[in-house]
């Protein structure tokens, strides 16, 4: 929603125009940088100009070193490739990046300068809260990811590590910190870190690498942060589209949750490998009916698993198979080859047919996606709104 309650100053305004020869630079020397992707004959790229502007004017006057807050445009059309980098299919899209690395949750906040502005504050609050007494630890929400450090002072390399890692992951853990003192009895051989999983009496998990070295720690930060098989919901199916991968989803109702653990442990049993090439997921049946019916299930199949590549759907053939030893990882590597495409047009190829059958081409073509209808495009919203009138 645009908002036209805005004071607009152009002689102050300062938005760094950014191009194939300096977005780098600028992005890795910035701490927070708020990127407006834009079309100059998009309607509403015009509309949220003066509104992007003015934030950053209120913004400047709070943060006035420039490597602070850097507030930057991009013309899409002029620099295509840029767009194509950031997969930027929609105009305008505000991308967030912190230190040159671009943050997975886009800007999708009201366009008006007093909501940009508060945006911009919350991401440059401490996401860490520090702890004044190790009681206050026995006492954590343990049905949240809580990465707790502790150090022996503030001011040291290593928790400046450990507040950038806190800075990109604060949405998806609970970040503490302890020091002098107070950590001591947890410090017995140097500054630490550590990870408290969800559940009253699952086990501590120690960072053994260094903490100084963001790479590694943010690696097994983010390995511990973000579960491998995620919940995809009506509130965050466009944010997981525009990470670009496919979907590998298992239905089921809420409360089978004896199907998601056998789900979760063949993920992590046979596809660890493929992390990175496709999204692992899971959905409640009854919430996403549509999809379902894509796929001629309803909720009472349940549970179903079934790949959407964003062009199309492909059932997996038999939950009851989920446990036959890389029955499940051949199933992504057909989608991968081609072979889940291929054999909905033509029929199995031709080593996957039987002695004496013939090799009958389909009639038919595999589901349409359903997710694509979430994906960035005029039409993003049109699942979001079908879950209404279902």
């Amino acid at each position: 929603m645009y908002s036209v309650s805005w004071l607009f100053n152009p002689a102050r305004s300062e938005i760094t125009s950014l191009d194939s020869g300096n977005i780098d630079d600028i992005l890795n020397n910035a701490d927070v940088a708020l990127v407006n992707f834009y079309a100059d004959w998009c309607r509403f790229s015009q509309m949220l100009h003066p509104i992007f502007e003015e934030a950053s004017n209120v913004i400047k006057e709070e943060y006035p070193d420039k490597n602070q807050v850097v507030f930057a445009r991009v013309d899409c059309d002029q620099h295509s490739d840029i767009a194509q980098r950031y997969r930027i299919s929609k105009y305008p899209t505000l991308k967030l990046f912190r230190n040159g690395m671009m943050m997975k949750r886009e800007y999708r906040g009201q366009r008006s300068v007093t909501a940009i502005a508060d945006y911009i504050r919350q991401q440059k609050s401490n996401p860490i809260r520090e702890v004044q007494d190790l009681e206050e630890i026995s006492s954590l929400d343990r049905s949240r990811r809580n990465i707790i450090g502790y150090f022996e002072q503030k001011d040291s390399d290593n928790y400046r590590t450990f507040e950038r890692v806190a800075n990109i992951l604060h949405d998806d853990c609970v970040f503490l910190s302890a020091f002098g003192a107070i950590s001591k009895a947890e410090r017995f051989s140097g500054d630490n870190v550590i990870y408290k999983p969800p559940g009253e009496n699952a086990p501590d998990m120690v960072y053994l690498g260094s903490l100084t070295n963001f790479d590694l720690i943010y690696a097994w930060t983010q390995d511990k942060c973000v579960p491998l098989v995620r919940e995809i919901t009506f509130e965050n199916g466009e944010e997981l589209t525009e990470e670009g991968l496919p979907f590998l989803i298992l239905f089921h109702m809420k409360d089978d949750l004896e199907s998601l653990e056998k789900f979760q442990q063949e993920v992590a049993r046979q596809l660890i490998g493929e992390k990175g090439t496709i999204n692992f997921l899971h959905a409640d049946c009854d919430k996403f009916r549509h999809p379902l019916l894509h796929i001629q299930k309803t909720p009472a199949d349940c549970p179903v698993i079934a790949i959407d590549s964003f062009r199309h759907m492909y059932v997996f053939p038999d939950f009851s198979d989920l446990s036959i030893p890389g029955k499940l990882k051949q199933f992504v590597l057909d989608l991968h080859s081609g072979k889940l495409h291929r054999e909905f047009h033509h029929g199995p190829d031709p080593t996957d047919v039987a002695p004496g059958q013939p090799n009958q081409e389909l009639a038919s073509s595999p589901p349409e996606s359903s997710f694509q209808k979430l994906a960035p495009s005029e039409h993003r919203y049109t699942l979001l709104r079908e879950k209404d009138e279902l």
